[in-house]
């Protein structure tokens, strides 16, 4: 369709920065003021670059994050539109909310603090978004007779959308019968270790480890060994030694993000532990379950995307994206270690639910979920850094972090290890020490603090209380 108009832009004399926030900021500026009216045709990013002079990419990147926010439709083999329903409403009504969220903590004075070590905010939820998502798939379900039983390793539609999502964004190459549905990242740390091969190895873990993994490796009676950690992540020399003295089925790891340290192992240690793994035979169980969130840089790709990744099993989650009762995860793996993973859930669990799969599978087919995950790591990241603000206020030198590149939680570290009085208090306000994830007492002197489920306004509350239970300490390092 011929255009009787071209609308021209103009960014030379805007005050912004950078060419992207000058162009995002003047094209939704326009909309609102009515220049670009809805249903309005934008020019393609190959004309609109070469009109401003610009990189073609930037102008891409400008309609996917207006696209996000609500502002543009795109519209395959026809072009790029403004919205027929604009964000202004929207936003104000989300605005509205995550004031009322800052500025009327929830927390009150004398109530139980809540367990938080790193979980999204399920205020921030699009119920609307998610109430049309069940309906529709209620619907499909009804009308194709899904009720009965299913495939074990979890609706088709959804692994297909699982496996786009993890071909685009973290460069994994897998097949439909490589990916397998799980009820939450545990269950399939769980079904993962039963999985292995060599059932009378040790599983190596991280010396500060993730707990509930923990526990499952010695439910399915493994014994469990610790291998050193610094900076980086896990000491490759350490786990060379580990390899030497014992017979090791696998090894767990959480690289993206360590929990509950939050460093990010580098791609020159990612490559060793995978020629490690080549080399010895040894299984990687990869727990991916924050990758989203990744704020200051691009995330490292996944051991699963790397060479000689034949022996990693790969664990996510979707529970991260909105909240822990989505009870969504995957195992990504070999065909024959999938295979025995759905054998094991035909034995406990038959299937997943069909109407939840169906209702993500549509948000991340529509793009959705991408979408949720752009506004929520714009929140979150302004979160961390007013974690990061306040503890520098509060306790001034007497606590270490090392700000995450992206995460949901705060590895704060400080000088003086805590009492057992203290240690008490802070069990009472609900928060992790460092003594939950290690096997031995050497030393108890981090928190790990989430931040993501609180506002602004609770975060501070939270630290300053911190600070009271803390501010009398008699123990030295």
């Amino acid at each position: 369709m011929l255009r009787p108009w071209q609308i021209h832009f103009r960014i030379d004399e805007r005050e912004e920065r950078t060419v992207f926030l000058k162009l995002t900021n003047l094209i939704s500026q326009e909309i609102l003021s009515g220049r670009l009216v809805q249903g309005t045709m934008l020019p393609g990013s190959r004309s609109l670059s070469k009109e401003l002079g610009i990189n073609r990419k930037t102008v891409q990147a400008v309609y996917e994050e207006l696209e996000a926010q609500g502002w543009l439709v795109t519209r395959p083999r026809k072009g790029t539109f403004v919205a027929d329903i604009l964000p202004e409403k929207q936003l104000k009504i989300e605005s509205v909310n995550e004031r009322k969220i800052i500025d009327k903590p929830t927390i009150q004075e004398g109530t139980l603090y809540p367990h938080n070590d790193g979980v999204p905010d399920p205020r921030l939820i699009p119920y609307e978004l998610f109430s049309r998502a069940y309906r529709h798939a209620l619907i499909k379900i009804t009308q194709n007779q899904y009720m009965g039983y299913g495939d074990p390793r979890g609706m088709i539609e959804l692994r297909q959308a699982l496996q786009k999502m993890l071909s685009m964004e973290r460069f994994m190459s897998v097949a439909e019968d490589e990916i397998c549905i799980v009820r939450g990242s545990q269950m399939g740390i769980f079904l993962a270790s039963r999985a292995l091969p060599n059932r009378q190895g040790v599983i190596v873990v991280e010396e500060l480890y993730y707990p509930s993994a923990f526990k499952a490796f010695q439910s399915n009676g493994f014994q469990v060994v610790s291998v050193k950690l610094d900076e980086q992540g896990i000491v490759i020399e350490d786990l060379e030694w580990i390899l030497q003295e014992h017979s090791v089925a696998a090894i767990y790891t959480t690289p993206h993000h360590q929990y509950p340290t939050t460093v990010t192992m580098p791609m020159s240690r990612r490559l060793q532990l995978l020629e490690l793994s080549k080399k010895w035979g040894f299984y990687i169980i990869e727990d991916d379950y924050d990758h989203e969130f990744h704020y200051d840089s691009r995330p490292m790709p996944p051991l699963a995307s790397l060479p000689h990744s034949e022996l990693v099993i790969h664990v996510g989650s979707l529970s991260k994206v909105f909240a822990p009762g989505i009870r969504l995860g995957y195992i990504v793996a070999s065909a024959s270690v999938i295979q025995s993973i759905t054998e094991d859930i035909l034995l406990i669990d038959r299937q997943g639910n069909n109407i939840t799969e169906l209702a993500l599978a549509d948000l991340m087919q529509r793009g959705e979920i991408k979408r949720h995950i752009r506004k929520m790591k714009k929140i979150y990241q302004l979160r961390r850094d007013h974690t990061l603000t306040e503890f520098s206020r509060v306790f001034s030198g007497d606590v270490q972090i090392q700000p995450p590149a992206g995460g949901m939680a705060l590895w704060v570290k400080f000088q003086k290890s805590f009492t057992k009085e203290q240690a008490l208090k802070l069990d009472e306000l609900n928060m992790d020490t460092e003594h939950k994830f290690r096997q031995d007492d050497s030393s108890n002197r981090c928190i790990r603090f989430g931040f993501a489920a609180l506002s602004e306004q609770e975060i501070t509350s939270l630290i300053e209380k911190l600070n009271e239970v803390l501010n009398k300490r008699t123990v030295d390092s």
